[in-house]
């Protein structure tokens, strides 16, 4: 063979050896990242092939999946109750995408995950098995409730209810909400419409339970109970306290008073002061704690973290760099700590569970399309916030409150309660913005264990209500009670 040709063979060889290892690289090393390019048309196409699986409440299908004729997309989501159960769900769109618990836990819902492989049969032949469903902790008469509360004061707002002993997610609503289903297709229809609610000012999209936090109010001063007493700073919530009011912030001129007459919160004790809300009381408790000491005892029930339920939850905050005045503010929840609805219902549930923190979970199990479970979530511990003692002290505080004081809107007959409303001023020029209004609260069974603690956020902004009607214990009790009721009856 002539020199010229032997170069030819071999550049012949060389690059048909580097097509061979181009081709296996293509299909071995970067398979996975090519079957889940989103652009990929196969695989969307794919995807919407067949049925879905289902996110299940109490035994009920809140999902489905129907024909879409005139598409390569075989099937589109469907939805019941759409916007009662949007918060917890979220959406599964041919155009959209998917979020929440059909984000979260795509691959056991279409069938792609591994452990739905009945065999290595499966495995080998590329068999694809039919999607898994998603069996969650929520109650439905507890979600109607809240949902159903909130819709009814037409007002944007958010729920959470908890059990404390186990962390479940009994409940989590979000007002204003939307239909999942209306956008599941890849229609110009549908597509406008999600445009429509993603740009509507009043944030349908957005879940208020986890992904945005507020200034928590006098709810926080349960907190703020709590870290005086684990760290010392209180020793007896009868013993007055030396509180002054008005409250004069340290390093300031500024003066903060009481909704109630001054004189009535006057160096009164912590008790008296969960009673009617004083905030002299919490300010003075926060300030004389310590920054150090109250973020160290708000982090050990969640705060500055985010929590995975496994929808993942913006973190609330309580900032480490504080100066004085500042820390007192945080002692009556406002100033810098901030909280979402989802933390604030796990503060109340840890009080209630005698000082330890369940961590927070909304899916019971999976399971797949044969029945058989293929994970199931096991409750817990995230922390021991504070000690039983000092949960004890709080909860006496609280369920005074609502026997004699500011919670008296929340009593069931029978049924201990304990509870604290707040409302929670905000905006550059707290005058001019209409105020926040909380309310959290847990049921006590006569053995001392609580099945249920609620958090109650009410965004009265667009509401016609005076804003010397807007109260925690007005907008924010009756919520919480219907929810501790329903999950009482079941």
């Amino acid at each position: 063979m002539d020199k010229p040709l032997r170069h030819i063979a071999v550049s012949c060889g060389v690059l048909m050896m580097a097509l061979l290892v181009r081709v296996t690289w293509v299909q071995f090393a970067q398979s996975d990242s090519l079957a889940n390019d989103p652009h990929n048309r196969r695989v969307q196409i794919e995807a919407f092939a067949k049925p879905r699986g289902d996110i299940i409440v109490a035994g009920e299908s809140i999902t489905g999946s129907e024909q879409s004729p005139g598409s390569d997309f075989k099937y589109k989501r469907v939805s019941k109750n759409g916007p009662m159960y949007a918060p917890i769900t979220g959406y599964f769109s041919q155009a959209q995408g998917a979020s929440f618990l059909e984000g979260v836990h795509n691959d056991v819902l279409s069938g792609k995950d591994s452990r739905l492989f009945t065999g290595p049969l499966d495995m080998l032949t590329g068999t694809k098995p039919r999607g898994g469903d998603v069996l969650t902790t929520i109650d439905p008469k507890a979600q109607k409730a809240a949902y159903k509360g909130l819709t009814d004061l037409n007002a944007k707002g958010a729920v959470v209810a908890l059990d404390p002993g186990t962390g479940k997610i009994l409940a989590m609503a979000s007002t204003p909400s939307y239909d999942p289903s209306v956008f599941a297709g890849i229609s110009g229809k549908e597509g406008a419409e999600f445009k429509r609610l993603d740009q509507d000012k009043e944030k349908p999209l957005s879940n208020r339970a986890l992904r945005e936090t507020y200034p928590p109010g006098s709810t926080f001063k349960i907190l703020t109970a709590a870290a005086a007493l684990d760290h010392g700073t209180v020793t007896d919530i009868n013993a007055p306290s030396g509180a002054p009011a008005p409250y004069r912030l340290p390093l300031s001129t500024t003066e903060i008073g009481n909704v109630v007459p001054n004189s009535q919160c006057d160096k009164v004790s912590m008790k008296t002061g969960m009673q009617w809300s004083c905030n002299n009381v919490f300010l003075d408790a926060a300030l004389r704690t310590g920054k150090d000491k109250m973020r160290e005892t708000a982090e050990k029930f969640g705060f500055n973290k985010e929590q995975f339920t496994p929808v993942r939850s913006a973190a609330s905050g309580y900032p480490a760099e504080l100066d004085q005045p500042q820390t007192a503010l945080t002692g009556m929840g406002q100033g810098s700590v901030t909280s979402t609805p989802l933390q604030m219902a796990m503060v109340t549930a840890g009080l209630a569970n005698n000082g330890k923190v369940m961590k927070p979970y909304m899916v019971e199990e999976l399971r797949g399309p044969n029945l058989s479970p293929i994970d199931k979530t096991e409750p817990e511990v995230l922390n021991q916030a504070v000690s039983e003692d000092t949960a004890k002290k709080v909860q006496e505080m609280m369920e005074y409150t609502v026997s004699d004081g500011t919670g008296s809107k929340v009593k069931i007959d029978g049924v201990t309660v304990g509870g604290k409303p707040g409302t929670a001023q905000h905006g550059a020029d707290v005058r001019d913005e209409r105020p926040y209004a909380w309310f959290v609260s847990y049921a006590k069974q006569s053995d001392g264990t609580s099945p249920v603690a609620v958090a109650v956020l009410v965004d009265p902004e667009d509401m016609d209500i005076s804003r010397s009607d807007i109260a925690g214990g007005r907008l924010g009790a009756p919520i919480a009670k219907a929810v501790m009721e329903a999950v009482l009856k079941k």
